[in-house]
């Protein structure tokens, strides 16, 4: 009984940040419902890059990269996903099979809703259709500031925008700076910013020694803001 209360729409975490969010108590019932919780591991995969896809993954609590391996045969992370995202919407209306993977960063519980139901419940009730609008265009909108990034940006600006697009998302004030609450290993900072690991390393360092980030194991804390909007040559 206290793991249904625990994994009922009404009490998740995320609500607020979901595609339901806008629902009343009797449908969001129809959801609960209809969905399946599923708990995955940290590495543990959640759908495979070229597989059909069956459903709507729509995240509760963990975190999750999307990856795509592209014809050469290396992996790049797309995005990162948390707590109130979805996952395969895009292969999902457009019939097609995935584009990436997704991968669980660390303990992650995600609620899988088959397509039939989506396709009713987007029918019955307008404004889940807007949330998952509005999550893809934004999504399309990172993505396209992500390209133009690759093109006009040196590996130091690259960097400093993600650290500050991280801090953004999963920033937790400290006394001693924010802290980026994910971890992330060099190579995969590396795929996000278009680089090598080693050259993530030592522009890592460079911030160090300026005293702009500092450095607790894989956590990351953003030490001056100010300092890396001046090196992204962005302002937020």
């Amino acid at each position: 009984m206290a793991s249904e209360s625990k994994h009922n729409c009404e009490n998740c975490i995320s609500k607020a940040k979901g595609i339901f969010c806008h629902l009343e108590h009797e449908e969001l019932s129809e959801v609960n419902n209809h969905k399946v919780v599923n708990i995955y591991k940290k590495g543990q995969v959640i759908f495979h890059q070229g597989n059909p896809p069956f459903g709507l993954y729509c995240i509760a609590t963990g975190k999750i990269k999307v990856t795509k391996v592209g014809n050469d045969g290396k992996e790049s992370i797309v995005r990162l996903a948390t707590g109130g995202d979805v996952l395969g919407h895009r292969s999902l209306f457009s019939s097609e099979n995935y584009s990436a993977s997704a991968t669980a960063l660390e303990d992650t519980t995600i609620c899988f809703l088959d397509k039939k139901f989506i396709i009713k419940a987007i029918q019955d009730q307008p404004s889940i259709a807007l949330n998952i609008i509005q999550k893809m265009s934004r999504e399309m909108g990172m993505a396209e500031a992500k390209s133009a990034a690759m093109f006009q940006k040196n590996v130091r600006e690259r960097l400093a925008e993600l650290l500050l697009s991280l801090g953004k998302t999963y920033g937790v004030k400290e006394a001693q700076g924010l802290k980026i609450n994910i971890k992330l290993t060099r190579e995969e900072i590396a795929s996000m910013i278009g680089t090598a690991s080693e050259t993530v390393i030592r522009t890592i360092s460079e911030f160090k020694d300026e005293g702009i980030i500092k450095q607790d194991g894989k956590i990351i804390y953003l030490l001056d803001e100010e300092a890396l909007l001046d090196v992204a040559n962005i302002s937020f």
